[in-house]
This record gives structure tokens, sequence and C-alpha cells, in this order.
């Protein structure tokens, strides 16, 4: 019996952590029509050494290279792209992704390949393949995508593999698109929300599920756009109720009719995560960036999710918006804390390539990190270090308030000042450890046993009897003696299986909104 032929196409992305699968690649591999048999398609995380990448992605000796670049792999692809580029200028290398489909002009890794697609490529890929292979290549670098008919395409989700289903998260969209101009976001650029049809979406979610998915991760940046849509779903999913079943849905938060709001009653706890992007709850800094919110339905929405449902609700601002001050942004982060939604995620400001938010540069001297992710460095209004400030109380309060191990200290450390509390234990923990990661569990514990009364001002005994309390549900094993807590810690019912659970299906690609940085 004759050996198979390798591969003369490899599709390949790096992806932020290995439990992410790229539905881009997905889709490009569903569309390649006759040249299917011939290629593959291979995942690696930003993690990999890029020689490491080269060597497999050669060892298949394909012809071709599709890379998917992002904002969160961009220096990574790069690196991999000179190293291909070194060892086998012979491969063509072709990009595509949201990265280097704007302002593509001078990237070096847009100079290092040998074709770049920008836009939708879906189609446009398998067609330059078929030129390329055909001994044709077009005698253009860059090949803009024209528009894509979504009843054109063929649906990629039979390219989730077993082991996918086993160990990664599963993407879905019901729609592409967004017909609002927020401009800090990609999605400013489309024309409008185009749906795809609605029973083909619903047979390929029952396939799906057939197939064992539990999990699904909705892309949409509107899911609840289209009340019907919406409807019928939530509904689909209602009659496939288990109890490892979890849905991740983004919702326009001032939009949240009676029929979405009966069946979002239904789902018990544990199912259900909504992403709400607030960003601003400042009108003119709103109307500055083109978002459309009505702030009183938005609060509206909110406290009736908290109140009548299960829903885990993950709710983002972001930082750094032109125009808008620290004392500002802490005004709407103190606002959502008293909703109480189990995530507030502090993000900042990003540059993306393409987004309108470019245009106010000049007008509020915004300053931006040339690397990725571009996040803004400083405004007329916010100084450089209190961006620092800023960024460095981000990730302490994912880890102390978003994280659910501390229930109840995180009551106690934010008072009636939330914002202002947090940015003093903030700057104090920088000033202790002068570190924001790699800080174990029980670190932070001994570390907040001192700073709820050294930052703070709280009562000793106070602060520790909460930390204790908390620490019995942590989970954790062995006791900080500074704590005044016994040898071995008991584990509530329970313990962190469900805060986990929401946690690890959130973006890990670094701070920001999904709005900001565009799906995998």
């Amino acid at each position: 019996m004759s050996e198979p032929l390798p591969p003369q196409i490899v599709l390949a992305t790096l992806n932020a952590k290995y439990f992410h699968a790229s539905l881009g690649l997905r889709y490009l591999m569903a569309n390649l029509g006759e040249l299917q048999p011939s290629a593959v398609l291979r995942e690696f995380t930003i993690h990999d050494r890029p020689a490491d990448i080269a060597e497999q992605l050669l060892a298949e000796q394909p012809r071709i290279i599709g890379l998917g670049v992002y904002v969160w792999n961009a220096e990574q692809t790069r690196a991999l792209v000179d190293v291909l580029k070194q060892v086998a200028p012979q491969t063509v290398v072709v990009l595509g992704g949201p990265e280097v489909s704007h302002e593509w002009q001078g990237q070096p890794v847009v100079a290092a390949a040998d074709y770049v697609v920008t836009g939708q490529a879906d189609l446009a890929f398998a067609q330059l393949c078929r030129a390329i292979l055909a001994g044709q290549p077009p005698g253009e670098k860059v090949i803009a995508a024209g528009e894509v008919a979504l009843d054109q395409l063929q649906l990629p989700y039979a390219w989730y593999s077993e082991q996918d289903i086993a160990h990664r998260l599963i993407y879905v969209e019901a729609s592409r698109g967004c017909p609002f101009k927020c401009e800090f976001c990609l999605s400013a650029l489309d024309r409008t929300a185009v749906p795809f049809e609605l029973d083909r979406i619903l047979a390929e979610l029952a396939e799906l599920y057939r197939r064992g998915v539990r999990h699904f991760k909705f892309v949409d940046r509107t899911f609840n756009l289209s009340p019907t849509t919406g409807r019928r779903i939530l509904e689909f999913f209602l009659e496939r109720l288990v109890p490892e079943l979890f849905l991740h849905f983004e919702l326009v938060p001032d939009r949240l009719p009676a029929g979405l709001r009966e069946l979002l009653v239904q789902f018990p706890a544990g199912v259900l995560q909504l992403e709400i992007g607030i960003q601003s709850l400042q009108p003119e800094v709103q109307q500055r960036i083109s978002r459309r919110q009505d702030d009183e339905q938005t609060f509206e929405n909110l406290l009736w999710l908290r109140t009548f449902t299960k829903a885990h609700l993950h709710v983002d601002l972001i930082a750094g918006l032109p125009g808008e001050t620290m004392a500002q942004f802490g005004a709407g982060f103190d606002r959502l804390v008293a909703l109480d939604p189990q995530e507030i995620q502090v993000g900042i400001l990003k540059r993306l390539r393409g987004a309108p938010i470019a245009r106010h540069t000049q007008a509020f001297a915004l300053r931006f990190d040339p690397a990725p992710p571009y996040q803004v460095l400083s405004t007329s209004t916010w100084p450089f270090a209190d961006l620092q400030r800023l960024g460095r109380l981000a990730r302490y309060w994912d880890l102390i308030g978003n994280s659910g191990r501390f229930a109840e200290t995180k009551s106690l450390i934010l008072g009636d000042q939330p914002f202002a509390r947090m940015l003093a234990l903030s700057d104090w923990l920088f000033a202790e450890i002068g570190q924001t990661h790699q800080i174990a569990l029980e670190r932070l514990f001994r570390l907040l046993s001192r700073g709820l009364v050294e930052a703070l001002g709280l009562d000793q005994q106070q602060a520790r009897a909460v930390l204790a309390s908390d620490y019995g549900r942590s989970g954790l094993r062995g006791t900080p003696a500074e704590l005044g807590l016994a040898k071995t810690a008991v584990t509530a019912p329970g313990g962190r299986r469900g805060a986990d659970r929401q946690r690890r299906h959130l973006r890990v690609a670094g701070p920001g909104t999904a709005a900001e940085e565009g799906h995998p």
C-alpha cells in the first residue's frame, strides 16, 4: 500500500491557550472545496517556540502555509514567518486575520510573507491556493477579499475533532458583523449584523450536541439583537439542559425584551454566562466614540438579570477612552459594583489596526504602545502613571474581585468607595511585592491580611476573620499562620468548581473586551 501524499496546504495559527480552537481556520478548511484532501489544520499556542513550530509545519512538506494573525499572536507570528522564510524560502506563506487586514503597509510580518488576504478570507484563501498550485500565482501581494454571502459558505463545525470536543472550547456564531459603530472596535467597520439562516445553524448545533459538545461560546457581537433568533437558540438549549451544559453569549446591554427574559429565568445556575459591554458610563464619552447606549435601560436590565436570573454576569469597562478621567472611570466602576455582577472586567483601551478610535489621537493626545496589543499609555486626561496604576488595579481586581475566592473579603475591601479603596489596596500591594503576576494564592491571602489593615485601616481581627472564612472555602491545604486559622482548612461543598467553570471560558488573550480584540 502506498503512503499518503504530504499535504500541499497547512492551515495554522497560534492560540492564546491550548483550550482555544480557531473558528477562522475551520472556516477556511470547510471552504477549500476540492483542495480539502490535500490540506491539514495545525494549532499551536503563543508559548511555543517559533523554531519548534516551523519544524513541525515544514515536516508536512507543504507548498502553502496559511497563518491566522491576531493581536494576541502578532509578535510570535512575525518571529515564526521570519524562521520559515529563512529555512524554507520556497514555501509560500499566506497571512490573514484582523491584524494584517488593516494598516498592513510597513508591517514586518507582511513584508516577510508571500501573500496577505485582507478581510473575510473564507472563499478568497481557497481561490488563492488554486492559483498558486496551478502555477498561476497572482502578481499582487495583498489580496482584498470581497464581501461574503453567508449562504454561500460551508459551515466549519464538522472540523472540530473529537480531541477538540473533549479538551477545547467550541466557538460558534449565529451572525456576523455589528450594526453599532463604537470606535474602539473593529466591528465599527461593519455595515451591519448579518444572520446565518437559523434552521441551518440549529441543525449544526444539534449535531455538535450529539457529538458531545456541552460548552458553547457564541462569538456574535450582538446575540440579542434579534429577539426571535435569541429566543429560538435559548429554546434549543432549554430542551437539552444537562448539568454540564455551559453557554456564553455577548449581549447588547440596553435590549432585553420580555420574550428573552421569560427564557433566561429558566436556566439553572452554572449554565449561562452573559458578557455585557458597558465600556463607559459618561454620556459625552459615549457620544465622542460613537457608542449608542441607553444607560438607564442598561442598568434596569442589569439589575433584572442579577435579581431574577442565575446567569453569571461578566461586565466590561474600558479605561483610557478619549476625554474620560480616572475619576469618571471610577464613578462608573462604583455604579457597577452597586449592581453586584459576578465579574467586572477592567480593560485598557487598545488601538487596534483599522479601528476609528485613531481619529482622536491628536485632539486628546492619545499615546499608544507601538507593540501589540497597542494599549494606550497616556491621554490628555489620563497621565501615564495613572494608567499604569489602573493596569495594576485591573490585575489585582481580577485575582481578588473576579476570582470568586474572596466573596466576603471583597465586600470588606470595597466598602462605600469601591474604586478609591481598591486603588489604595492595589497601590499598597504593588509597593509591597512589585509584581502583578505569579502570585500564589496562599501568598495573596497573607498579603491581604496585612493590606486590609495597613492600606484600608480595617480592624485586624475583623480582617482576619473574614479572610479565614474565604480561606476555608478556597480548597487550599495548609494555613498561613498570621491568619490565625486551624492547620487544615475545610473546603465548603462545591468548593471552587462553579467559579472556575465560569472563569476558564473567558478570554485569556489579555485584558480588554471581546469587542476590542475580535474573535479567535
